[in-house]
């Protein structure tokens, strides 16, 4: 992704990232060539269903992949001048938690049950700060303030079980932004959430951002999300990128046959009652059956002999809004046309 008015450097750009799995039945490539940019102060959302290498990709970023099955075989992830595909894990070990903050989709596997909430997030200051603990407990105290969390100084001695949902995922947000992070990665944050808490969650998030200037990765398989928190979206499949570019442009303009189909099975409140949602027929491939040339042809109303045989790089008339589509140029007249295939 590119920025639109080129004036910043990217905090985060990621080239050609390529991360496998080692399996039973040989290696497996669940992000596949994946590249993309992050502006300073930017949200990002990366978006797709199940398995198409989201979080595989968030977490590759901060190497905290799991060894020794999965690796970074190719790529590049630069972050603040420095390439972390090729940092030795002691400066990652330095990143994670200062410069890069983490909120995991479920904190009840996130947070250690046999320690309070207090300790933990005192546990990653005093890792990055020299400071006392009276001090560590003090700006403890004054985050879980800040993340809305009630009687602060009460809540930093109780344990993860002892509070909501709801808390223990402002318990992750305040350890993730405890050090002041460049960015933060929000892996799936609300999932687990009422639709009120997770109202709240994001509005959480949003005002924070707003306070610090972070700029935030989130990842969801939710386009209301989407929508409602990002700037740019990056559009999944199958461990590859299909479509990226800012929210407008691709919820107003989608470029792929994927996103499309996304979009078109979102419940819209003036549609007639019993009115039958869109679906996308077919399956996604397997990663270890992955199809010839684009990997939605066997999906896509528009595939020919071309999207079998080949791949499609991604493409588009203004650099920034893209897709990996041979016809995206069909399909972008069309929309204006206001006809279909």
């Amino acid at each position: 992704m590119v920025d639109q008015s080129e004036k910043t450097a990217p905090l985060l750009h990621v080239k050609d990232l390529v991360t496998a799995f080692d399996t039973e039945g040989g290696q497996i490539k669940a992000v596949d060539g994946v590249s993309f940019s992050l502006q300073p102060g930017r949200t990002l959302g990366i978006v797709g269903e199940s398995g198409c290498g989201k979080t595989v990709t968030a977490l590759s970023i901060i190497n905290l992949l799991p060894k020794p099955t999965a690796d970074i075989l190719e790529g590049e992830i630069w972050f603040e001048g420095e390439d972390l595909a090729s940092a030795p894990i002691e400066r990652l070990h330095d990143i994670r938690g200062e410069r890069i903050g983490m909120i995991f989709q479920e904190p009840m596997t996130a947070l250690n049950p046999v320690h309070r909430v207090g300790r933990q997030i005192m546990e990653t200051l005093k890792l990055h700060r020299d400071i006392s603990d009276a001090d560590a407990l003090r700006a403890t105290i004054s985050m879980l303030e800040k993340v809305g969390i009630p009687s602060p100084e009460v809540r930093v001695s109780e344990y993860p079980h002892q509070l909501s949902g709801g808390m223990r995922q402002r318990v992750m947000i305040a350890m993730a932004l405890i050090c002041d992070p460049s960015l933060v990665i929000a892996d799936e944050p609300t999932t687990a959430l009422d639709v009120t808490i997770q109202a709240q969650i994001l509005e959480l998030l949003q005002d924070m951002q707003n306070k610090l200037n972070t700029s935030v990765i989130m990842i969801t398989h939710d386009l209301g999300v989407i929508a409602e928190t990002c700037d740019d979206v990056l559009v999944m499949y199958a461990g590859r990128v299909a479509e990226q570019g800012s929210v407008d442009d691709v919820f107003n303009n989608p470029m792929h046959p994927y996103t499309q189909g996304l979009l078109s099975s979102i419940p819209r409140l003036n549609s007639p009652r019993k009115t039958k949602l869109p679906t996308i027929e077919g399956m996604v491939p397997s990663l270890t059956d992955m199809p010839t040339g684009c990997r939605f042809n066997n999906r896509c109303p528009y595939a020919d002999e071309l999207c079998v045989s080949s791949y499609p790089q991604l493409d588009g008339e203004d650099g920034f809004h893209q897709a990996a589509c041979h016809h995206w140029r069909k399909i972008d007249a069309q929309l204006h046309s206001g006809t279909t295939s």
